[in-house]
């Protein structure tokens, strides 16, 4: 059967935790690190990112196999595994950067996203305040950036914070794994 290749591309705070959790997903083909959604003319730096003062987003680009696994359930996975309901913060990471949000690449992923938020609402104590925002140019992330959790398993952060991340994907999505 041949592939059915699509892009699907969600900020869920730093893209270093949203990264590794896609990177367990079966049907996801390739996860990039990078930054969408910004007003500032030109290619953007992870220090100019940080400063908040461009307007993009921490984002990743998961390509997926639709035939495996579909926009849907990677939105469904995306919003379990993150807080969509504080704005501009995960945790400790606070800022525009760390906006909660969706990019969607057509009609059908706008559609398919609103419905996902809607259907996730009831589950949550507090709103929901995730964008759905039309994709725009994304800038991949520079190299330190790819695959961060993977080559980097015993650094502080990711110990401490995606760890807990991928211990809830296991519980929560194990069907939907590798």
């Amino acid at each position: 059967m041949s592939k059915n290749l699509q892009i699907a591309t969600v900020g869920g705070g730093c893209f270093w935790c949203t990264e590794a959790v896609f990177e367990e997903v079966n049907g996801v083909e390739k996860v990039i690190s990078g930054y969408s959604g910004g007003t500032v003319p030109g290619r953007p730096t992870y220090r100019e990112i940080c400063s908040g003062l461009t307007g993009h987003a921490e984002v990743v680009q998961v390509t997926f196999d639709a035939n495996v696994i579909s926009y849907q359930d990677i939105l469904i996975i995306f919003m379990t595994t993150h807080d969509p309901t504080t704005l501009n913060q995960q945790g400790a990471d606070r800022g525009t950067q760390y906006r909660s949000v969706i990019f969607y690449h057509n009609e059908t992923q706008k559609n398919t996203a609103t419905l996902v938020l809607n259907e996730l609402a009831a589950y949550y104590k507090n709103p929901i305040v995730t964008e759905i925002t039309k994709a725009e140019t994304f800038f991949e992330a520079e190299k330190e950036h790819q695959d961060f959790y993977k080559n980097n398993p015993d650094y502080g952060y990711c110990t401490f914070v995606i760890d807990p991340k991928l211990r809830k994907l296991r519980q929560l999505h194990s069907d939907k794994l590798k």
